[in-house]
């Protein structure tokens, strides 16, 4: 069996399961956010009554990200649904925005987008903060009202994203009916050339399968380049699966997966116990493609979808109007080091805004030194329009949010997750997105 396939047998606890078996698997953790939270609370309460408990209060994580730091009434309000029913239940990982629980949260424009606004609970974009977290273990299977929720595949786990009624339905019962995908595997050998990143290697495979190539199915990197990859450039592949159509990313574990996995359960007091999965040596696949990370170079991909594949030299042409830094794939400590090796000694030449992803990776940016200088003070010297309050912020185009707004009639560059315009609710004549 692959990896996705055994995971599943044993969540379903059979000996075996194949491609198109639909099984009832048990959950190890639901995720949800402020944006799907108040929608799944409503169909948990609707179908299981008003007074109805929760499955198991310790596995469910509940983290808002999305409309945050903004001055829209409603979204500050899911914050308080969210807040409300984690008291109700007594549930442990509930990550707040404010310290208070029995407090409201709203955002103060008057303080501006760039200054500092949670409290110590608050944990920032979810995908990135899980794991940061102690949430994710080898061999579980993670359920979240998040497309992205397969980010977790990094971690040698089954995740996928699923719908409020489904997550609502697991919320009651710990049980999901799912469908087992076919499995593609990506050999991964050699390792990425200099300056060259995990979101180069993932464009380069959606542009190769297709933005639908991986329709429910799961994608497997495995190979001795999958092992050279560091854990965030796995998170980033795992994370764009789903760009592809695909159930989940996975990869196979090795040191760093335990090392990483077991330094955060021992900072946060999270379960520890997990089981490995291994790879088996005759595995069946729906496809099998070999890659050459060696062979890979910066790339950039264009509307309408991340398929619309380029090498970033194909593009020295393209006026740049703004550019972004952020989200679950770009906002993470290595992206804001690349970024800051970059623009050491020198400016911005167009409107740049930068988002990290968590409240943890704000402080690292403040304590990390490059030649004397924290890479804060680097890119705020730069020109850099960078906010400490972590969120998705313009990843879902919203125009609710100050750092969300920003896009407007440029040509943007984006190191973020999403390119499908229907995800922007605006009307481009161009629009860019690089991931280098």
């Amino acid at each position: 069996m692959t990896l996705t396939e055994k995971i599943l047998a044993k969540a379903s606890k059979r000996s075996k399961v194949s491609p198109g078996d639909n099984i009832w698997v048990e959950t190890d953790i639901l995720l949800t956010h402020d944006v799907c939270g108040p929608g799944t609370i409503g169909v948990f309460k609707r179908e299981f009554g008003k007074n109805a408990r929760v499955w198991n209060p310790y596995k469910i994580v509940i983290m808002p990200d999305h409309y945050i730091f903004t001055s829209d009434s409603l979204s500050n309000r899911n914050v308080d649904i969210l807040r409300a029913f984690a008291k109700e239940q007594g549930l442990p990982y509930f990550y707040d925005v404010i310290d208070d629980p029995n407090g409201n949260w709203k955002f103060d424009p008057l303080k501006g987008p760039l200054r500092r606004q949670y409290g110590r609970h608050y944990a920032g974009v979810c995908h990135t903060a899980l794991p940061e977290k102690g949430h994710v273990r080898p061999g579980e299977v993670l359920f979240g009202t998040d497309s992205h929720t397969c980010t977790a595949g990094a971690f040698n786990q089954f995740a996928t994203g699923i719908g409020n009624t489904d997550a609502g339905f697991v919320m009651g019962t710990g049980k999901l009916l799912i469908k087992v995908p076919p499995t593609i595997q990506f050999y991964l050998d050699g390792e990425l050339p200099k300056g060259v990143m995990a979101k180069d290697l993932i464009l380069y495979i959606i542009g190769e399968i297709g933005f639908d190539g991986a329709t429910y199915m799961a994608m497997q990197f495995e190979g001795p380049g999958a092992f050279s990859l560091s854990i965030e450039d796995r998170m980033t592949m795992a994370n764009m699966a789903i760009e592809a159509g695909a159930k989940n990313g996975i990869f196979p574990a090795d040191q760093k997966t335990i090392d990483y996995v077991n330094q955060r359960i021992l900072k946060n007091g999270t379960k520890k116990e997990f089981e490995i999965v291994e790879l088996e040596k005759n595995q069946k696949f729906f496809a099998s493609y070999s890659i050459d990370l060696s062979k890979i170079e910066p790339t950039v991909a264009a509307p309408p979808n991340p398929a619309n594949r380029f090498k970033a030299k194909e593009l020295a042409s393209v006026k740049i109007d703004r550019a972004y830094l952020g989200s679950c794939t770009g906002g993470k400590l290595t992206d804001f080091i690349a970024f800051a090796s970059i623009l050491k000694n020198n400016t911005v030449s167009v409107e740049t805004f930068a988002v990290p992803s968590t409240p943890e990776i704000v402080d690292q940016l403040h304590k990390i030194e490059m030649e004397g200088q924290s890479l804060w003070e680097i890119l705020v010297q730069a020109g850099v329009k960078i906010t400490e309050n972590p969120s998705c912020a313009a990843c879902l185009g919203d125009q609710w949010t100050p750092l969300g707004g920003l896009i407007s009639r440029w040509c943007v560059f984006l190191r973020q997750t999403e390119i499908f315009l229907g995800g922007w609710e605006i009307k481009l004549p161009l629009f860019i997105w690089l991931l280098q």
